[in-house]
């Protein structure tokens, strides 16, 4: 890409946000709805979906249309319920007012699995702080993630909002043209490939990166089996198993093993024996890779490629039984296929311990599951286990990224915190777009003794 090239996508950026500079919360929320609609139409989804699986070969469509309605439908419902310009908040009490400002163009890397659905959501919530955003899709998905692209500028043109808040990378889309737009964005936003995250932090720009997920899941013996059961075959096959949320471990206490082995057959799975696995294994990691062919494909394209017959060849996903955690054992890493690996614990405490190995290995910060009637086990993983997320009783991938019967905001990016190098922990969200200025008027003086603060201190150790 010629140097001018960002350049220029910057300076129309900068243009746009100019001339959106004045608008209301009445008017950005207009135009956020407004890209939300380029997705959520009923054509629109379908159609996107349907080029999502043509171009990348990821995914399935049914699954790509409910992504592409039901995340930009969950974040347009977060977005309508705050405000993001102006005054946002008040503290008469401490003497503060809360002003929210853009904090410029954002430059938004967007990966292959989620083509359309990411670009928006990111999208949407740049523009609700009157950000224009400029999209770095994977070079793979560019085709698709260019027509969503279109879609959301026709949108924009349509309220006679600035097309320019939001323009995506030009083709080629290269290691190269991706690095020069962070260098030249006011802020980096990653959702995909490590390296990118990594080369995001490195752009000296402010960066928020996303980690890898590799979530495990455990069922305790208090689990309601069946609803487990359904809950994890509906995550696992969602969109082929492509997103960062879905389950790719389940650590089933000895107690209730076989009768949950059972149940997660009853609901589509197929346990593979010893010799099966290896050949699952053998086909999946290609020198120590991930199998390109294979990932992200249908049930029935992954039961012939792994020379499984039988009952294989009627399942919604494949389950193959493990005990080792890390590099030797691929297995109890991330597979972003419709492979889900199996742990036998002889009580909770190890299932925690299994489960905390796993994200040690891989995707540490990410999130953790459990289904369980137990809250005091849900609460031992939220304090002993270094995540970001630990769901109990939920579909792991839909209940992750936000949920109409959860409190997580909706997105399709999830911060890991520090355990896995980034800056948040949280789900992104529209707060990490806004500049906050604070006006600080003084208050009655709130200036305690120093036997208030120092006096226990002084009692227990002396002065």
């Amino acid at each position: 890409m010629k140097p001018d090239v960002t350049g220029e996508l910057i300076a129309r950026g900068r243009a746009a946000m100019r001339e959106f500079a004045s608008a209301s919360q009445e008017r950005l929320d207009e135009a956020v709805t407004a890209l939300a609609w380029s997705l959520y139409k009923p054509d629109n989804a379908r159609a996107f979906a349907e080029l999502a699986v043509e171009v990348t070969g990821l995914g399935d469509v049914a699954s790509k249309i409910i992504k592409n309605q039901r995340k930009t439908f969950g974040t347009l419902r977060d977005l309508m319920r705050v405000k993001s310009t102006g005054i946002i908040e008040e503290l008469p009490e401490k003497g503060l007012v809360k002003y929210a400002k853009p904090v410029g163009v954002v430059a938004a890397v967007t990966p292959a699995t989620n083509p359309s659905a990411t670009p928006v959501n990111k999208a949407m919530m740049a523009i609700k702080g009157g950000n224009a955003v400029i999209i770095a899709p994977s070079p793979l998905a560019w085709s698709a993630t260019s027509a969503t692209v279109e879609a959301m500028r026709a949108e924009l043109s349509k309220i006679a909002a600035p097309r320019d808040l939001v323009q995506i990378l030009p083709q080629p889309v290269t290691r190269e043209s991706t690095a020069q737009l962070m260098g030249a964005a006011d802020l980096v936003v990653v959702t995909g490939s490590q390296n990118n995250v990594r080369r995001a932090y490195s752009s000296g720009k402010p960066a928020i990166g996303v980690g890898a997920g590799n979530v495990p899941v455990i069922i305790d013996a208090s689990a309601d089996l069946d609803d487990a059961a359904e809950k994890i075959c509906a995550s696992k096959i969602f969109d082929n198993s492509t997103s960062c949320s879905s389950e790719n471990s389940l650590i089933i206490v000895d107690e209730i093993y076989e009768s949950a082995l059972a149940a997660l057959v009853r609901a589509g799975g197929y346990l593979a024996s010893e010799e099966e696995g290896r050949a699952i294994v053998e086909v999946l990691w290609r020198e120590g890779k991930l199998n390109r062919d294979i990932i992200a494909r249908d049930a029935a394209v992954l039961a012939q490629a792994f020379g499984l017959g039988g009952d294989a060849k009627s399942a919604k996903f494949f389950m193959v039984e493990e005990t080792g955690i890390g590099p030797d054992h691929p297995l109890s890493d991330e597979k972003l296929s419709l492979v889900l690996t199996l742990y036998r614990a002889k009580d909770f405490t190890q299932a925690k311990r299994i489960g905390a190995e796993i994200l040690d290995h891989l995707g540490k910060g990410h999130s953790i599951g459990i289904h369980t009637q137990n809250m005091h086990h849900a609460r031992e993983l939220a304090e002993e286990i270094d995540v970001v997320r630990v769901l109990v009783n939920q579909a792991h991938t839909f209940g992750n990224g936000g949920g109409f019967d959860n409190g997580l905001p909706f997105t399709l990016s999830m911060g890991c915190g520090t355990w896995q190098g980034n800056s948040i922990t949280d789900n992104l969200n529209y707060r990490c777009f806004l500049n906050i200025t604070h006006l600080v008027t003084t208050i009655p003086e709130d200036k305690p003794g120093e036997n208030e603060l120092f006096g226990g201190y002084w009692e227990k150790y002396g002065k």
